[in-house]
């Protein structure tokens, strides 16, 4: 099964960095968030990705294409340009990279590399979230469905503490550091599909948002199975969230740190 990993959008809102290079190319321990992404699948069998690139595309391109040369000890004789690798540590992935456009929204962005995925089950995500989600059981409890497409779903903590007060006293009743959020699932990504979504993309998916028409016609058919995720789940929507996910890395404390 192949994963398919949105990664082509500006990332406006992280422009101390976005500036330099796509929003799934920022380090966490010394790696970008998109390597963390593929390493949680590949920790359960999923080794084959496709990459929807599209904004500074050819930061990812440069990344993977020398992954190897990077990954390993390099002996370099200047006399003929030969160069020996040893003590390689790539990975055993195969990565297609598919430029997808600048401006493409991300129903578009899927739909331009269904070549690539084939008539097959697939799992997507987005580029810029970390999980501990169980990929395994995720695909198993999908299958288990009649739906088209599961989507992983979570409930955020709220930021700030919360206040129960007496409305006829105004005296404070109870005070919670972390409430949850207001009931709310929301969208986290990691979604199992059948390759029948292709059938919710339609001509003018390069102008649609994939969270958007295709998913809200899903709902309308009964096609869309929610999976809630209890455990840790983060975006990595600006530079706090990358500081916070950097702090958990670098203290050994990574919950999205399922492979060995």
């Amino acid at each position: 099964m192949k994963a398919v990993i949105f990664a082509g959008g500006y990332g406006t809102r992280f422009s101390e960095k976005t500036q330099y290079m796509p929003k799934p190319m920022i380090e966490i321990g010394g790696k970008p968030i998109l390597w963390h992404i593929m390493k949680i699948y590949s920790a359960y069998g999923i080794k084959e990705f496709i990459i929807c690139a599209g904004y500074k595309q050819y930061v990812i391109k440069e990344y993977f294409t020398n992954y190897f040369l990077h990954n390993s000890d390099v002996t370099v004789n200047l006399a003929d340009n030969d160069i020996t690798l040893h003590e390689c540590h790539s990975e055993d992935w195969k990565v297609t990279i598919v430029d997808t456009g600048l401006e493409t929204m991300t129903a578009g962005r899927l739909k331009r590399v269904q070549k690539y995925i084939g008539d097959e089950p697939f799992l997507l995500t987005y580029g810029d979230g970390l999980i501990d989600l169980n990929i395994a059981d995720s695909i198993r409890r999908h299958k288990e469905t009649d739906a088209i497409l599961t989507m992983t779903v979570y409930k955020p903590v709220g930021r700030f503490g919360a206040v129960e007060i007496d409305p006829g006293t105004n005296k404070v009743k109870s005070f919670l550091e972390k409430p949850d959020g207001e009931g709310n699932w929301i969208n986290a990504g990691f979604f199992v599909c059948e390759p029948e979504v292709f059938n919710y993309l339609g001509e003018d998916a390069d102008n649609e948002m994939f969270e958007r028409k295709p998913l809200e016609s899903l709902v309308r058919d009964g096609k869309m199975h929610a999976l809630k995720h209890k455990g840790f789940w983060k975006p990595m929507d600006m530079l706090r969230d990358n500081i916070e996910l950097e702090k958990l890395w670098n203290q050994g404390n990574a919950p999205w740190k399922v492979w060995i």
